[in-house]
């Protein structure tokens, strides 16, 4: 099965002069909700040719998310807050694994909305071509990356770079984002297609 990054990072509307750090947190206490779509652009440690990809996000406070790649394949992760699916159509396999602190130590949890400060270790990543950097090393190893810089302009989270445990890097603009309007009731529902392939983690 193909290994999945997930990405996403969590932040939101600040006057434009506020840090990126305050920006993020900002965000993570007044927006319950957003959607919107992403391009992620993977490199190995040692360079080669890059690899692209390109979906859709969405997301609803507490733990809850949907991260779906859509462009060169298919591939769904899916979290109601309790379960976790990760759905790849190529090999008709759903693998079901439980929302834990594994989760809370990884991108996803910026997204979903768990604690900053419980799981990450926060500085200012600086500023670069009018974009605002905030760097979250995570404390915990279960998490599987290294570290992530996560990009905001005009109050909105507009890229996010992540390093993982084996040293290559994924970068993930983002665009469209909408925190307004009710999400479909089972955007966070995932029931596997039939004749799947059944994978449960424990």
């Amino acid at each position: 099965m193909r290994r999945l990054i997930l990405p996403l990072a969590a932040l939101l509307p600040m006057a434009a002069s506020a840090g990126g750090i305050e920006q993020l947190r900002q965000f993570l206490a007044s927006t319950g909700q957003a959607h919107g779509a992403f391009i992620q652009t993977v490199t190995g440690k040692d360079s080669g040719k890059a690899k692209e990809s390109a979906g859709l996000f969405a997301f609803a406070r507490p733990g809850k998310f949907r991260w779906s790649y859509e462009k060169p394949y298919q591939q769904l992760l899916v979290s109601d807050g309790h379960k976790l699916w990760s759905y790849d159509p190529d090999l008709n396999q759903v693998t079901i694994g439980v929302v834990g602190k594994a989760l809370g130590a990884s991108p996803a949890a910026l997204l979903a909305g768990e604690s900053l400060d419980d799981n990450f270790v926060l500085a200012d990543g600086g500023s670069r071509d009018g974009i605002e950097f905030v760097e979250a090393v995570p404390k915990a190893k279960e998490g599987g990356f290294e570290r992530l810089r996560i990009g905001m302009r005009a109050n909105l989270p507009v890229r996010m770079e992540i390093v993982d445990n084996f040293g290559q890097t994924s970068t993930l603009v983002l665009s469209q984002f909408e925190t307004r309007g009710a999400l479909p009731a089972d955007t966070f529902r995932f029931v596997p297609p039939k004749g799947a392939d059944i994978v449960e983690q424990r």
